[in-house]
């Protein structure tokens, strides 16, 4: 797998798996229509890794340097969250778990720090497979988000506020 950025090529690819009922069933407030991932991929190409702003990254075959899925990162106040969507093309081949892996592994030595959270819908069985399998441990459902949070290499202070919000 290669993490590269986004580039305008891959737009065809992101309007495909983006529109398709089996990535976009849990998927809240992506840009859908192909004008609006143009526009997103031409705002996302120059994106840098770092904690001061929220990036895209393109994952893509190594061989080909084809498109087989996205993720975002979104740093703020010393956490680190992370969506994703891959095509209904590759699902099931380790291509997420590989390219997660790589990145939040880069991720977490640069910023060992950082608490890393990611928020999936609760009847997204896969995801929160794969978040179990990548080490990430549930903690619980956030009702104010609708959304089931997983954690990794949390703080006290972030389990207390999951803990909160969740209500347990």
């Amino acid at each position: 797998m290669l993490l590269r950025n986004v580039s305008p090529k891959d737009a065809d690819i992101m309007y495909d798996y983006r529109n398709n009922e089996i990535c976009a069933m849990y998927q809240r407030g992506q840009t859908k229509d192909y004008d609006g991932i143009v526009a997103l991929v031409e705002r996302r190409k120059d994106d840098v890794m770092s904690v001061d702003a929220p990036y895209m990254v393109a994952v893509a075959l190594k061989d080909t340097n084809e498109m087989v899925g996205e993720i975002v990162v979104m740093p703020k106040d010393g956490t680190i969250s992370l969506g994703y969507t891959f095509s209904y093309k590759h699902h099931r081949k380790g291509y997420a778990f590989e390219a997660l892996t790589a990145l939040i592994n880069m991720l977490h030595e640069r910023y060992p720090e950082w608490d890393f959270i990611s928020f999936t819908e609760a009847e997204n069985e896969p995801s929160m497979a794969l978040l179990k399998k990548l080490g990430y441990k549930d903690m619980g459902y956030i009702p104010s988000m609708e959304s089931q949070v997983f954690g990794k290499w949390t703080t006290p202070a972030t389990e207390a506020e999951i803990v909160q919000a969740t209500g347990k």
